[in-house]
C-alpha cells in the first residue's frame, strides 16, 4: 500500500495535517548523509518503526523526497483502519 504523490505546498501541509492528527508521532534522527544535492535521514521511533527520506535539494528548497517506512506496521501499532484497495 503506497501513497500517491503529493504535489504542492497545500497539499503537502493537508496530507501531513490528517495523518499526523491520527496518531501521535515522535520521529528519532538516527542519522544524516549529505551528497552534493542529496540529503537522506535514518529515523526511528518509540514504538520500533523506522524509516528513511531521501531529498534532492536545489537553491535551498527541497526539490524532490521520496520516503521508505513501513506503513501497514504503523497502522497495527496505531490500531487504524488498514485499507482494504
Amino acid at each position: 500500500m503506497t501513497n500517491q504523490p503529493v504535489v504542492g505546498k497545500t497539499a503537502i501541509r493537508e496530507m501531513f495535517e490528517r495523518e499526523f492528527n491520527q496518531a501521535g508521532m515522535t520521529c528519532i534522527i538516527e542519522n544524516t548523509f549529505e551528497d552534493n544535492d542529496w540529503g537522506i535521514l535514518e529515523w526511528k521511533d518509540p514504538l520500533g518503526l523506522r524509516g528513511c527520506g531521501f531529498f534532492q535539494i536545489e537553491n535551498g528548497k527541497i526539490k524532490f523526497q521520496r520516503g521508505y517506512w513501513d506503513k501497514l506496521s504503523f497502522l497495527r501499532q496505531h490500531k487504524l483502519p488498514i485499507p482494504t484497495e
